[in-house]
């Protein structure tokens, strides 16, 4: 019996080794507590990229030889540091794809409503204005490629939004799109309709129909004039 007991006795290397690991396991854990799993290991795809989103409504203004997209998104529940990250990467998505003078993307909350005439304060989760070339769209002197700004709080069962509004400065959302690994867009559910053979065809076009009313017809850019000074001023007003 001592023989065997001899046998199979560890070595007090092998003991330092595992009480070792055992250590460090503890450690790192205690460590991830503390800091957090992001800064450890990195920030997840989520957190990166922003969170899938679906689209709410399309609007395409032609104005004084520009374009200019604005987008109604709705996400889940996030906060709002997400919420203008996913707003981000699809104003990158969108220019990427048209190439237009000016990008506004709207976040909703996934309860927000859906009609543009109650898109409006506190049912703006975010709201990012993305314009590539600022010089030609702009008229003040104080261009700026991003304007970025959110909720900080959560939306209540009826999708408006609560807490801080919060500003970001230009260098943090330049840094904020920077740091991308892809832009994509979001979902949308009339082409998904579409394509399962839904009504989502004639779906698409009265969408289309209300996108064109938007902005303004042939021959009334005179008063469209009056009425939005520029692009940008519009931009940042809309819904606040």
């Amino acid at each position: 019996m001592k023989a065997l007991l001899r046998i199979f006795r560890p070595s007090r290397k092998l003991v330092f080794i595992v009480v070792g690991v055992a250590l460090l396991g503890g450690v790192s854990g205690g460590a991830a507590l503390l800091i957090g799993k992001d800064k450890i290991l990195g920030l997840s795809a989520e957190t990166m990229n922003g969170l899938s989103c679906t689209d709410v409504n399309l609007v395409t203004i032609k104005k004084q030889n520009r374009v200019w997209i604005r987008k109604y998104i709705k996400t889940e529940p996030t906060d709002g540091m997400t919420r203008v990250r996913t707003a981000l990467r699809v104003a990158k998505a969108i220019y990427d794809a048209q190439k237009p003078d000016l990008v506004q993307v709207v976040v909703l909350d996934a309860n927000g409503p859906t009609l543009r005439s109650d898109i409006r304060g506190r049912a703006i989760g975010a709201d990012v204005v993305y314009i590539p070339h600022p010089d030609p769209v702009l008229e003040s002197t104080d261009a700026k490629t991003y304007t970025a700004r959110y909720y900080d709080g959560a939306a209540a069962a009826n999708g408006l939004f609560f807490g801080e509004r919060v500003d970001l400065p230009q260098d943090e959302i330049t840094a904020l799109s920077a740091s991308f690994k892809e832009y994509s867009d979001c979902i949308d559910p009339i082409a998904v309709a579409a394509t399962k053979g839904g009504e989502g065809g004639d779906k698409k076009a009265a969408k289309t129909e209300e996108a064109k009313e938007e902005g303004p017809a042939e021959g009334g850019q005179d008063a469209a004039r009056k009425e939005e000074p520029s692009l940008t001023e519009a931009a940042l007003a809309a819904g606040h």
